[in-house]
């Protein structure tokens, strides 16, 4: 492979967020950030599982698998499909008869909050409480051996624990502020380096719900992937929203870098609350925060936004937010702003994908393929091919 590749997926008529990165390491490492795989092919033309499978490679055992799962937060649109088309569990049960196989997980990355249980005021969806399962069965099983566990048992915990359950698991462990070029037990810092800018702790005066709401817990990254003497820099935005960036400009403000991003995932699906404390719908004026604006606003040259998220069109839905578009449009201009459901087409909407070359991002053209055609032909047992 050439280049490493990052490949965004559209979402469908809901929003959603499913991030592939694909790196041109020896061992081709793939990360994949949140799954939104839905039953029907979006504007009955893409399927997104289709798709993503075409991306993976497979095991010598002919199992589809990513070196690392990511979650950001445990809203269902960022984690649908999730137990229908991943295995969890020992790989002693995986099912090597069945019509389609299951993604192999060889690393579950999470934020402490899988130790948190549903509950009236947490409520969580059936693949946000089997994640949450499989990430205990992972911790388990590194706690008992102390020692990282292999492919397929192993985790990563994102954030301490307020209440010292991440106390003796520093080896799987990273805390906010890390940074980090270790996927999957392999260190590959020629081709990758992380930094893990949020979940941010409690701030001063914020109450507690609002600190526990899961798009503030969300994980948000910079990756910065290496091609020769080139830095491509992603900011993995996830759903966080305005106190979030606001605080990290105050943080990061001298140090911008660690802001800076050559492709921009525009957080919340280009929602107004990312750059807003004011609401769209009850204030007659709303501002824009000026310290969000700054923290998502340290563009390289030629950088682009990328919306994952249902066609911007109306301006009273929010996410996404035509407001919202029109602001990060004013930063990276109108060329360089994309939304997946609208690439090339809303009719026929495909993946966006750029290549991250020696030279930054290049986006990919689009190779014509009958995609339903290719969907029903697809054989769940036949090894897919690397992409």
């Amino acid at each position: 492979m050439a280049n490493s590749k990052v490949t965004f997926f559209p979402v469908g008529e809901k929003n959603g967020g499913m991030t592939l990165l694909k790196l041109n390491d020896s061992d081709e490492t793939t990360i994949l950030i949140d799954c939104s795989i839905g039953d029907d092919p979006i504007a009955e033309h893409c399927d997104v599982n289709q798709e993503l499978r075409d991306r993976l490679p497979t095991d010598s055992d002919g199992r589809p698998y990513v070196d690392a799962f990511i979650l950001t937060h445990r809203h269902d649109d960022h984690l649908k499909g999730f137990t229908k088309h991943f295995h969890t569990g020992s790989l002693d049960d995986y099912d090597d008869d069945a019509d389609e196989l299951k993604i192999v997980i060889r690393e579950l990355w999470s934020s402490h909050n899988f130790w948190k249980p549903s509950s009236k005021d947490y409520q969580l969806c059936s693949d946000a409480k089997a994640f949450n399962k499989e990430m205990k069965r992972r911790v388990e099983l590194f706690k008992d051996g102390k020692e990282i566990q292999p492919e397929g048992d192993r985790a990563i915990i994102v954030g301490k624990d307020p209440d010292g359950k991440t106390d003796g698991l520093e080896d799987i462990n990273y805390d906010i502020g890390d940074t980090f070029t270790r996927i999957n037990n392999r260190y590959i810092s020629s081709k990758l380096k992380g930094l893990i800018l949020s979940p941010i702790e409690q701030q001063k005066d914020e109450d507690d719900e609002c600190f526990t709401d899961k798009n503030r817990q969300s994980i948000v990254m910079q990756f910065n992937v290496i091609q020769g003497s080139q830095d491509n820099k992603l900011l993995m935005a996830a759903d966080a929203e305005c106190l979030v960036w606001e605080t990290l400009w105050g943080e990061y403000e001298d140090d911008t870098g660690k802001l800076e991003y050559d492709i921009l995932y525009a957080p919340h699906h280009c929602s107004w609350h990312a750059l807003s404390y004011d609401s769209q719908s009850k204030d007659d004026d709303p501002k824009v925060c000026d310290d969000a604006k700054s923290a998502l606003s340290q563009k390289k040259e030629g950088a682009v936004v990328v919306s994952q998220s249902r066609v911007i069109q109306d301006s009273d839905q929010d996410p996404p937010s035509v407001a919202a578009k029109e602001e990060y449009v004013d930063v990276v201009g109108e060329k360089q702003f994309y939304c997946t459901n609208e690439y090339p087409d809303e009719k026929k909407p495909e993946p966006l994908e750029f290549n991250l070359t020696g030279s930054g991002p290049q986006k990919k053209g689009i190779a014509e393929k009958p995609k339903l055609a290719v969907a029903a032909s697809a054989s769940a047992k036949e090894a897919y091919p690397h992409g």
